[in-house]
């Protein structure tokens, strides 16, 4: 069920003269394809505060990086308005935009020293040369530049020159940062470190940031507000944490982590809960707004919220029956990590996911065993059906 059509920004807000309010107000892109027309964005709209870090997240094609370039010029909007600080940008190309864009690939200029290429967007604007000193020598020092001020960015390794792109964007003091996907490029423990180094520095100067990306790490760890995109329409506007325990369609859920999706008819629908039969036995569960009593639903149930037990134990129930034991399963595989073990296990309703964090040794199930699941029902989710199939 897609989210309304301009949410409202609850994130930082540095007071009434702050700057780098965006709104995009019905935002339509049209690609003609072969005498076709190609929707690759569908009527978007959203409001972001000053300072906020909002991040587009979806699948490839689903019109995250077009709307970027939309807001950043490089790409006409079809229709629709593109608002910063109550002004339309639309007929703004991009250089006439007080924004600045981090790009996957760098986009240094070879010929030019890491110190160059940082004051190059200063030089554009005609900042006076004391000024530009002291403004790339901030800049240095903040991105842990300094030794490297001299050298060409063919000397430089990828987190580096991805440092130097960075500092390059924030140098001009922007209203608005964009990102677009600016650490695809670098490996696994790098792109961690960088994203912490990217969300420290634009909380400490209060950018308006939007960050495109599908990674979900990355969107998790570092945004005020996630906007999840699907085939051109926003699924859902939220912070992280609602985006992961109220999920507003199953795509979303299915989208971002894993989860269990179980079918089931809703009862007593009353206060935002409702009962609801799975794997044998009856939960009650918080439920989408979209619920009503006696409709098809879907649980969601996150792979951390279900617990096994032997089937021959005392059962997974928890204190105060926040757990439910319902179904017997069987292990069809149990992977050990270290510091969690992923088991699948076959039931009636099908194969069902769980995650069991710093097990005892004694404790992990082999494949083949025979287990009791249980469910922890105050963490699962149901949303009403028509929103699992999509309508």
């Amino acid at each position: 069920m897609p989210a309304p059509s301009a949410p409202t920004a609850p994130g930082p807000e540095a007071g009434p003269t702050a700057t780098g309010r965006l709104e995009l107000r019905d935002v339509v892109k049209v690609f003609s394809n072969r005498g076709k027309d190609v929707h690759a964005v569908h009527g978007v709209s959203l409001d972001i505060a000053p300072g906020e870090f909002v991040t587009l997240l979806g699948p490839s094609g689903c019109g995250k990086t077009t709307t970027l370039r939309m807001i950043a010029g490089f790409e006409d909007a079809t229709s629709g308005r593109v608002v910063l600080d109550g002004r339309n940008m639309v007929s703004l190309p991009p250089n006439k935009r007080p924004m600045s864009m981090v790009f996957q690939s760098y986009a240094l200029f070879p010929h030019l020293s890491v110190r160059e290429n940082i004051a190059y967007g200063l030089k554009l604007r005609r900042t006076g040369p004391e000024e530009i000193r002291e403004q790339v020598e901030v800049a240095l020092t903040s991105m842990n530049l300094n030794s490297l001020a001299d050298r060409a960015p063919n000397e430089l390794s990828g987190g580096q020159q991805q440092r130097v792109a960075l500092a390059r964007a924030m140098v001009t003091r922007p209203k608005v940062l964009l990102f677009d996907e600016p650490l695809s490029n670098l490996d696994a423990k790098l792109r961690v470190r960088m994203r912490l180094e990217i969300r420290r520095l634009q909380q400490r100067m209060g950018i308006t940031s939007i960050y495109v990306t599908h990674d979900q790490a990355e969107a998790m760890t570092m945004s005020d507000r996630i906007v999840v995109m699907n085939a051109g329409r926003i699924e859902q506007v939220a912070t992280p944490e609602e985006i992961y325990r109220r999920p507003a369609s199953v795509f979303v859920a299915d989208f971002i982590g894993r989860a269990n999706f179980l079918a089931a008819t809703a009862r007593d629908v009353d206060g935002g809960r409702c009962s609801a039969r799975v794997l044998g036995a009856t939960i009650q569960a918080p439920c989408h707004e979209g619920v009503s009593s006696g409709s098809g639903a879907t649980v969601i149930v996150r792979p951390e919220s279900v617990r096994l037990s032997p089937s021959t134990g005392e059962g997974a129930g928890g204190a105060g029956g926040s757990e439910l034991v319902g179904a017997h399963g069987r292990v069809l595989s149990s992977v050990f990590y270290g510091d969690h073990v992923e088991y699948e296990v076959e039931t009636e309703a099908g194969t069902i996911l769980c995650v069991e964090s710093d097990p005892e040794p004694a404790s992990v199930h082999a494949e083949g065993d025979d287990v009791m699941i249980g469910i922890e029902a105050s963490r699962a989710w149901v949303l009403p059906e028509e929103t699992a199939d999509g309508e």
